[in-house]
């Protein structure tokens, strides 16, 4: 692997850091709330007014922003390359729904078997800006592998098991996050990877917008807001998730980009299990063992 590939991994596991992290916090948010489409809104819409008012401020936000309008006059780049957002938006709204109801761990294994699968397609349909990749012996077991590291990693942790009929959500939220980091890698290619990550947050706040709007009339708005600061920081963990993943799609494709960050996603399980353990949760050998497993998978990837 070449040291620019090398580079790249390693911001797509900083990746995974954030996205585990953001899963907790918007999780908390939604089960303090009690509804999880406005810790989504909430999560979303606090990371489109941070990158909005950067690309106000920021020549090259500017510059970003004028050059994404000009491919799509070109047609460099088409419409559909600009909603990868929509499904960033239905991926946090799972976040606030099923954390809270089966937990991190079951939403991690149900999210990562739906990433890495589609993830093989998606590269191999050469819908990321890298272009078409062949799907190997050694992707698909690498692919494998990392499902089953993380199921090895949460074996210990799953919630009731009536509660895992919701896993259906988080699965399907993978299977569209593998695409929107193609869609958002297609416009970090034409221009840069801050105006991929606004048209992103933009795209996924006015989709949670519209759905919030429905769904509010019929079950109220919340009734009391937690005064923790930290239970608001998923949009700016949302932000740096972005960020990472346009950065490098290009660079190592979609599917190493996802066992990056499913590394990152382990490795800060294990984080929070020793410094910040939740009621529920606790470091355990399996844990350790499907973290070993996952970084072996990547490392079958990237050879």
């Amino acid at each position: 692997m070449t040291k620019a590939r090398s580079a790249g991994l390693l911001v797509a596991v900083a990746g995974g850091v954030a996205l585990a992290a953001q899963s907790r916090v918007n999780g908390e948010l939604g089960g303090r709330l009690g509804d999880g489409v406005a810790a989504a809104l909430v999560s979303f819409g606090s990371g489109f007014v941070v990158l909005a008012v950067a690309a106000a401020v920021l020549p090259a936000g500017r510059r970003g922003v004028q050059t994404v309008w000009a491919a799509l006059r070109r047609q460099k780049l088409h419409w559909w390359h600009l909603v990868g957002g929509v499904s960033g938006g239905y991926y946090v709204i799972t976040q606030g729904v099923a954390v809270a109801a089966i937990g991190l761990a079951a939403f991690t294994v149900a999210t990562v078997a739906g990433q890495v699968g589609s993830s093989l397609l998606v590269d191999r349909a050469g819908l990321g800006p890298g272009g078409p990749r062949p799907v190997t012996t050694a992707r698909v077991a690498a692919a494998a592998l990392a499902v089953v590291a993380v199921v090895v990693a949460v074996a210990d942790r799953f919630g009731s098991p009536s509660a895992l009929g919701l896993a259906a959500l988080p699965a399907v939220a993978g299977v569209a996050v593998a695409w929107q980091q193609a869609m958002n890698g297609r416009v970090q290619a034409a221009a840069g990877a801050h105006a991929a990550t606004l048209v992103n947050f933009s795209v996924g706040t006015a989709t949670l917008v519209v759905v919030y709007t429905v769904v509010a009339p019929l079950r109220g708005l919340p009734s009391h807001w937690p005064a923790e600061w930290w239970v608001y920081s998923g949009g700016l963990l949302g932000i740096v998730f972005v960020l990472a993943t346009v950065a490098v799609v290009r660079l190592i494709g979609v599917l190493m980009l996802g066992l990056g960050l499913i590394a990152g996603q382990i490795l800060a399980a294990l984080a929070f299990d020793v410094f910040a353990p939740a009621a529920a949760d606790r470091l355990a050998p399996n844990t350790v063992v499907g973290a070993l497993l996952t970084l072996l998978a990547v490392a079958v990837a990237a050879r």
